[in-house]
């Protein structure tokens, strides 16, 4: 055991042994690891201290090349604009039209850009230049402008307006090629504007409102000629007739024209811009409008009683034309609208107008016709009836006018209104209806008028009067139930009937002196009563016999004056001219207030005189006939 013991022991001196000699190994390299460091730092200490200065000379160099190299490139800058406007003169001075557009803008465009640059290095020594380059630009600028203006008036000619309104053709616009250089100069001058700032009104709107701006007006001028000229007729007297003037021709010539400018301007300009060039472009041709309106209205205040109906039918057509400009546009409402404020204000003041001419006309009057038939009547149902053909316009008139509205004073001419906004009017109200009221107002004064003359002038007292007044009034419904005014007045004809009353209530009056002698007096206190019931059961000798002698002498005058003066009533309904409905009604009322009077009165005293006739002259079967008779006076009727 002794023995494993030592020899494990010397095991272990042995590994003892070579670790220590191992690490002798590593102790050594790690010194000679150490010196070799050492060596090299002192090296590299000595190659920084050799390289170091060629370093920053290297530095110093590259920044000195760049500086002379920015220095050059400021050089080059400088001498750029003196290039620019050696090589781009020449091609500004030959203009657009020698030189070809496209080769022009592009020059100007260029100098342009060296001009901005060149303004801002802000050098003293660039003065000249700059203000060559601004000489260049404002010369191409102005060239261009001719140049612009030059294409715009090339070769135009005013349309043969006609010939496109009665084929319903779209008037010509701009042809493509002159739309492709127009608006190649249209942007490069917005473009130019925009370099430098400029925020006005670019003067290229201007020059296009007034090269096409001639365009128009000369393109219209013909049909707004026209238009004053159709107003004027051979007869003054005539009444106007719808469509006979030029108006609608003149109007839609604007439409097409405008409409076609606005197509031109949209295909060259901004949008922000289309507006106010098309306003521009149309200043004329709405001048020439507003002088074409003003020489019509000047007519129409010459002829108001029978040229109002142009009045309405210029307010209905200018009206149409601008819904239907501003629906394609938006632009130029407030235009028309000034263009035709004098001609609403004569359409306005035609109403009136009307009612004091119809007036005047029947006061007028030194001699009525026997028949009552007046020619003041009969117009005055046919201006009604014409202006049914003008509602639409005539509504809108009535609703800013306000029911009664015809009744004040009409607007000055010299008045500085404003154009009406949609507050001012009621919105609520319905122009047919007032107009309705505006007929039963005419009618009214009319017939008014025509008894008031009556009175002075018809001889044959209220009977007279009244045949005359139901005549007039039976023209005044039948031109109403035979024309467009019956769907319009059929809820107001009791407006109408009440002067029917008036004439039956004047005539019948006459027929109350018959009528009182058929009156007699029965005293219920005495011991016979009267006999009543049906005429059948009348005894009138009874009733005769019970009379005292003074009681029958007064029932024999009372027939006596019932013959007398109901012949003189026959005679004279026979002679009066009446219309036939106003002889029919008439009769029927007579007979209906005078025959049952008769009968009753003839029932009881026919007894009288013994069947002989001497005062009862009329048996019940006789006067019966006798009012039947009344309706066949036809040669007297009308």
């Amino acid at each position: 055991m002794a023995l494993g013991l030592g020899h494990a022991d010397e095991e272990a001196r042995a590994e003892v042994e070579v670790l220590n000699s191992r690490l002798e190994k590593t102790r050594q390299l790690n010194k000679k690891i150490q010196a070799s460091l050492n060596r090299l730092e002192t090296n590299g200490k000595s190659m920084q201290e050799a390289i170091g200065p060629i370093y920053q000379n290297t530095k110093r160099l590259q920044a000195l090349g760049n500086n002379l190299e920015e220095v050059l490139a400021a050089i080059e800058r400088m001498r750029q604009p003196s290039d620019v406007k050696s090589n781009e003169e020449a091609i500004i001075k030959k203009g657009p039209a020698r030189a070809g557009l496209s080769a022009f803008l592009s020059s100007v465009k260029r100098v342009n850009v060296a001009l901005i640059e060149l303004k801002r290095t802000n050098l003293r020594s660039n003065q000249a230049t700059v203000a060559d380059l601004q000489r260049l630009v404002t010369s191409g600028s102005v060239q261009l402008e001719s140049y612009y203006e030059t294409i715009l008036k090339d070769n135009v000619r005013p349309v043969e307006t006609l010939h496109y309104i009665t084929h319903n053709k779209p008037f010509p616009v701009l042809d493509q090629n002159k739309t492709t250089r127009l608006g190649l100069i249209t942007s490069h001058l917005a473009w130019s504007a925009r370099q430098v700032g400029y925020t006005g009104e670019l003067p290229v709107l201007q020059i296009y409102a007034s090269a096409r701006g001639p365009y128009l007006v000369s393109t219209l001028q013909i049909l707004a000629s026209a238009s004053v000229n159709t107003a004027r007729k051979k007869e003054q007297t005539t009444p106007y007739r719808s469509g006979t003037n030029g108006i609608t021709s003149y109007a839609m010539a604007i439409e097409y024209a405008f409409l076609a400018e606005y197509d031109n301007i949209c295909s060259l300009f901004q949008r922000d811009e289309w507006g106010r060039v098309f306003n521009l472009t149309c200043q004329g041709a709405m001048a020439e409008l507003r002088s074409t309106l003003k020489d019509l209205d000047s007519h129409i205040k010459s002829n108001l009683n029978t040229d109002c109906y142009l009045a309405y039918e210029i307010i209905q057509v200018i009206s149409g034309l601008s819904a239907n400009i501003e629906s394609r546009t938006g632009e130029l409402k407030d235009s028309f609208a000034k263009a035709l404020k004098l001609i609403k204000d004569t359409g306005k003041q035609s109403l009136g107008e009307l009612l004091e001419d119809t007036r005047r006309r029947v006061l007028s009057l030194q001699v009525i016709p026997p028949d009552g038939g007046l020619p003041v009547t009969s117009d005055a149902m046919i201006r009604l009836q014409t202006m049914v053909e003008f509602l639409p316009p005539i509504s809108s008139i009535m609703i800013s006018l306000g029911d009664g509205g015809w009744k004040s004073a009409p607007p000055s001419s010299n008045s500085n209104e404003q154009i009406p906004s949609l507050a001012s009017f009621d919105v609520t109200a319905d122009g047919k209806q007032i107009f309705a009221h505006y007929c039963i107002d005419t009618i009214d004064n009319l017939l008014s008028s025509l008894q008031q003359k009556g009175k002075s002038l018809i001889k044959g007292g209220n009977g007279a009067l009244g045949v005359f007044i139901m005549n007039n009034v039976t023209v005044v419904d039948r031109m109403i139930r035979n024309s467009e005014l019956q769907p319009l007045l059929a809820s107001r004809m009791a407006d109408v009937d009440k002067w029917r009353k008036t004439g039956a209530s004047l005539y019948t009056g006459a027929w109350r002196e018959p009528s009182a002698f058929l009156l007699d007096v029965q005293y219920t206190n005495r011991t016979a009563r009267p006999q009543s019931g049906s005429a059948a059961s009348i005894d009138s000798v009874a009733v005769v016999k019970a009379l005292s002698n003074k009681e029958k002498e007064a029932i024999k005058e009372k027939f006596k004056g019932f013959n007398t003066s109901f012949e003189a009533l026959i005679k004279r309904h026979k002679e009066l001219v009446m219309d036939r409905e106003v002889r029919e009604g008439l009769s029927k009322q007579v007979q209906q207030m005078l025959e049952p009077l008769y009968c009753r009165f003839w029932d009881r005293y026919h007894e009288i005189d013994k069947g002989k006739g001497k005062y009862v002259k009329y048996n019940k079967t006789e006067i019966s006939g006798v009012f039947i008779d009344l309706n066949n006076a036809a040669p007297r009727s009308i």
